[in-house]
């Protein structure tokens, strides 16, 4: 197969690389350039700035399967369409579960409502105005997903929603503050350990997409795991374990975190309520995309894999304030005002 891969340098595109790679595909990268990475066999790079509708270097080539990573805006897909519309065989769009309108309904599946974008023109936005207003995010990736299906045709368009993606190669610690926190041991507090969690390692996901591009899969698919419900008290426990960790886990309930401000998600990553208006947040369904070979990796194997990542980072990077979870200082803090609350 010949297989295009516009980003390619994030978190998944690496993970994609080497996997086509390792099954015999030819491989052909289309990005800015800024981030070079060493392969294991030969990779075609191409350099564009998608910002600037620069897709010269993708001009008269063809592709079996165009995998695209990193559109967050829908102008981007227009513009490569206009160039890579009858080049390529088959279109991956990888979105995002944010795409939903609601959270709420636990059980929903890829047919729930998405998102309307109700701006002015959803094709004006820019990365630019996206990172200025954050709530943008999930109506243009809705917008982006349509816009796929529009120029490529839904008999020839994969959409892939993953959840939070973790494991080696995060950059953006929403799943790494836990094993980094277990870890460090002693007494670590949690949100309410029954509370559902889902997210996917990053590997799972690049094997799995570069499998949709060899199958031609076209449809809608939520990407994320495990298999079964996995709960925040589980997903600790198997950390634990596999880290050799004596941790304790002094557990919160969400109005005492929501009393004193701890963000769900940011000061303590992967965890959203299991109830209220996030109750299906954590509990949408994956059987489609299971059905079509999703398959997943444990939490120790994650874990394991992200920590022998970080082991390799410069030690700047290790010994810096981690960019999520609670600052040290902080939880010392909570975990007196939890134990004052409990003697009382």
């Amino acid at each position: 197969m010949k297989l295009l891969i516009l980003g390619g340098t994030g978190l998944t595109g690496p993970h994609q690389v080497r996997y086509a790679l390792s099954r015999g595909h030819q491989v052909t990268l289309f990005n800015r350039g800024r981030r070079p990475k060493e392969w294991p066999a030969a990779v075609e790079e191409l350099v564009g700035d998608r910002d600037k509708n620069d897709y010269a270097a993708l001009r008269g080539r063809q592709w079996d399967v165009c995998i695209d990573n990193p559109s967050s805006v829908p102008h981007w897909v227009r513009d490569a369409a206009a160039v890579l519309k009858g080049q390529v065989g088959h279109f991956i769009s990888i979105s995002t579960l944010s795409v939903y309108a609601s959270d709420r309904e636990p059980g929903q599946d890829e047919n729930a409502p998405l998102h309307r974008y109700t701006g002015p023109d959803a094709m004006a936005e820019t990365m630019t105005a996206l990172r200025a207003n954050m709530a943008l995010y999930g109506p243009l990736k809705a917008e982006v997903e349509r816009e796929a299906a529009r120029q490529f045709g839904e008999a020839h368009c994969t959409v892939i929603r993953p959840g939070l993606i973790v494991g080696p190669g995060d950059e953006t610690d929403r799943f790494s503050y836990w094993p980094l926190r277990v870890q460090r041991g002693s007494r670590v507090l949690t949100p309410p350990l029954a509370d559902p969690v889902m997210f996917i390692d990053a590997r799972d996901l690049a094997e799995w997409t570069v499998r949709m591009a060899e199958q031609r899969a076209a449809g809608r698919f939520n990407a994320f795991g495990p298999a079964q419900t996995l709960s925040m008290g589980s997903m600790l426990e198997q950390m634990r374990s596999s880290l050799g960790s004596t941790a304790e886990w002094v557990e919160a309930s969400t109005s005492f975190l929501q009393e004193h401000k701890v963000s769900a998600w940011g000061d303590l990553p992967v965890w959203v309520p299991g109830d209220g208006a996030t109750a299906g947040f954590h509990r949408r369904s994956n059987a489609r995309a299971v059905a079509q070979g999703l398959s997943f990796r444990t939490v120790a194997d994650t874990t394991q894999a992200f920590m022998a990542w970080w082991a390799q980072q410069d030690e700047k990077r290790r010994v810096a304030p981690l960019r999520a979870g609670l600052k040290p200082e902080r939880e010392a803090e909570l975990l007196a005002k939890l134990a004052s609350a409990k003697a009382a």
